[in-house]
């Protein structure tokens, strides 16, 4: 079944276009490579170790150059315009190429290579700009996830297709190298001119300042701490990536002692993984933001780079693909590559929606430009890394892969401790997952950004982490504080943001002290969900909601999100049948539905009508799931 997404114009176009582009890429650069390599050295008795390096610097040196003009033309001009125009680039660079492939013209191809840099440097930044505006909230994930996908088989397939073009004898080489080059260019275009209109939220000059627009690009980056973060968080895995890719062909040779077919099918094993844990992750975040995935992807990545730098030398020389297959040590080496790339998936995705969520519309492209600063400084960071470890520090292949390992794993380790509340809610909503079947109704109504209250009957004591595993952004919320006090759950509630209140007979000031607290969440821009009703229902419906909501709101208008929950009625942490948590369990995967509404505005936000919405999309979650109050 083909994914919805994949079927719309506000995404398909794009998705062929930048997948094609990254084909055409790879096909050209590697297909470069091995000319160079297998022709043009013997031929001309050019040093081999130099054109590579200089091939690999003339590919990133216009990161660094271009990205941060990339930047600035993604959020000036209409990106649909913008897309276009470096597809036509492309196209013209592809048919220079094809003559300079036929008539061996092996100078102009390597200074090719750096336009091929060019044009990927400046679409960049557009590649993950665009997708906001024609994606909601709830679908960046999604998006993101097969970008990754393509990306990745576009990378693993030009490398596989290079090999085979550069395999023919002489003239039909170039022909079938020429004809390749140009027709990939010709399909981007084409598939670009589908692309739908994203126009520019901001005006302004555009000029072309290598050095001084790098610098303002990060500085820009720099003062907004949380997309700077994720910016590092993303290079650090393109560091831990080119690290493995680089030294792959080495590792083949010498531990796996296979041909150059083995390092395409442990080439492919990597990037299959990376495409299935970007999908594994939209299918873990359900729509929404899910940054716990992060140090969970950094944890298998890790753990699976240990598990292959323990790997022993497998007997043989030179061994085939077929002679390998039989062998189990070569599959265990397959599933720890695919596992780190699964690893990567997950570790990823995450990043990128973060980066598009928190930046500013005007200033979005920027901050992808200044990933690709980052990123292109960090692979040249890789490179030194190997060299040190494996030529100045004689360090093993085994050793180098478990230094890799150590990174991983202390990268995880760092995210968890900074950060550990994403990743008690991922473990919460996977919990729930299996708990119960879902069904979540308008989550894309919860605002992306900025302060919001969410109301929702109150059932039972899974309300609470229902409503956190369905909306699409972290949730504060209120709760009895004898029970926040638990002395076996108080690490969880304090991690998870609870804000514990008081009755008035127990502590008169207690209320005080929690509104107060609300009060600063909602100002620094946070959710909150609380239950107007103030406690379990004793009947299954909707109860009187308290006036503690009518001072909320009075304190901080901000939009309320009415909310409906059904299916958890009769479970035994509910009133039915006995008081909550009194009986034994009597249902395990229950049909359960979650219903969001239309935000209401601050002003419009009366008791009644919460009341009156809530009931509403609470029977409108009932009938979806077939049970009655």
């Amino acid at each position: 079944m083909i994914p919805q997404l994949l079927t719309q114009r506000r995404f398909a176009p794009f998705f062929w276009t930048q997948a094609l582009g990254a084909f055409n890429d790879n096909v050209f650069k590697n297909v470069l490579l091995l000319l160079l390599t297998f022709v043009a050295v013997p031929r001309y008795g050019w040093d081999t170790g130099l054109l590579n390096n200089l091939a690999a610097g003339l590919f990133i040196l216009p990161f660094l150059l271009f990205s941060a003009w990339g930047g600035l033309l993604a959020d000036r001009l209409d990106k649909q315009r913008l897309i276009r125009r470096l597809k036509l680039l492309e196209l013209v660079t592809m048919c220079v190429a094809a003559a300079a492939v036929w008539y061996e013209a092996y100078l102009l191809l390597l200074a090719l290579l750096f336009m091929m840099g060019t044009q990927s440097a400046l679409f960049g930044p557009v590649k993950y700009a665009i997708l906001p505006q024609h994606l909601s909230a709830t679908e960046l994930v999604k998006g993101n996830a097969w970008v990754s996908l393509g990306t990745f088989l576009s990378i693993l397939l030009g490398t596989l297709l290079a090999g085979l073009l550069a395999a023919l004898d002489g003239a039909w080489a170039r022909g079938a190298i020429a004809v390749t080059l140009v027709s990939l260019a010709l399909l981007g275009c084409l598939a670009s001119l589908w692309v739908p209109s994203a126009p520019s939220s901001q005006e302004g000059a555009i000029q072309w300042r290598p050095w001084r627009g790098a610098c303002e690009v990060m500085r820009d980056a720099w003062r907004e701490p949380r997309v700077f973060r994720a910016l590092l968080g993303i290079s650090l895995f393109w560091f831990l990536g080119a690290c493995y890719l680089t030294q792959l062909p080495a590792w083949t040779r010498d531990v796996v002692h296979g041909n150059e077919a083995v390092v395409s099918a442990l080439l492919a094993a990597f990037a299959l993984g990376v495409g299935a844990g970007a999908l594994l992750c939209a299918r873990l975040s359900a729509g929404r933001l899910e940054v716990g995935l992060v140090p969970a992807g950094a944890m298998i990545f890790g753990l699976a780079g240990l598990d292959l730098g323990l790997s022993q030398p497998l007997a043989g020389n030179d061994s085939g693909l077929a002679a390998l297959s039989l062998v189990p040590a070569f599959w265990h080496q397959m599933l720890d590559l695919a596992a780190i790339g699964l690893g990567g998936g997950l570790y990823i995705v995450p990043l990128y929606t973060l980066i598009q969520l928190e930046s500013r519309d005007d200033h979005r492209a920027r901050m992808i430009a200044a990933n690709n600063i980052l990123n292109a400084l960090f692979m040249v960071l890789a490179a030194a890394f190997g060299v040190v470890m494996l030529t100045l520090a004689g360090a093993s292949l085994n050793a180098f892969m478990l230094a890799l390992s150590a990174i991983s794993l202390t990268l995880a380790a760092a995210i968890l401790c900074c950060v550990p509340r994403p990743v008690l809610r991922l473990s919460i909503f996977v919990l729930i997952r299996v708990l119960y079947r879902l069904r979540f109704r308008g989550r894309q109504a919860v605002p992306a950004r900025g302060a919001a209250l969410v109301v929702c009957n109150h059932v039972s004591f899974m309300d609470a982490l229902i409503l956190g595993g369905g909306c699409p952004r972290p949730l504060r919320f209120l709760m009895d504080r004898p029970i926040y006090e638990s002395r076996w759950l108080n690490w969880f509630f304090r991690i998870a943001g609870a804000i514990p209140v008081d009755s008035e007979r127990c502590d008169p000031g207690g209320v005080r002290r929690a509104l107060d607290e609300v009060s600063h969440a909602l100002r620094q821009g946070e959710v909150v969900m609380l239950f107007p009703e103030g406690r379990l229902t004793p009947d299954g419906k909707v109860h009187r909601f308290r006036r503690g909501i009518d001072i909320i709101l009075a304190r901080d208008p901000v939009p309320v999100m009415p909310a409906g929950l059904a299916g958890l009625w009769g479970s035994w942490t509910s009133n039915r049948g006995g008081k909550a948590l009194t009986k034994w369990p009597r249902r395990f995967r229950a049909r359960v539905a979650l219903y969001f509404g239309d935000p209401i505005p601050a002003g419009q936000a009366t008791r009644a009508e919460m009341e009156r919405r809530v009931a509403t999309l609470k029977a409108k979650a009932e009938a979806e799931i077939g049970v009655e109050s």
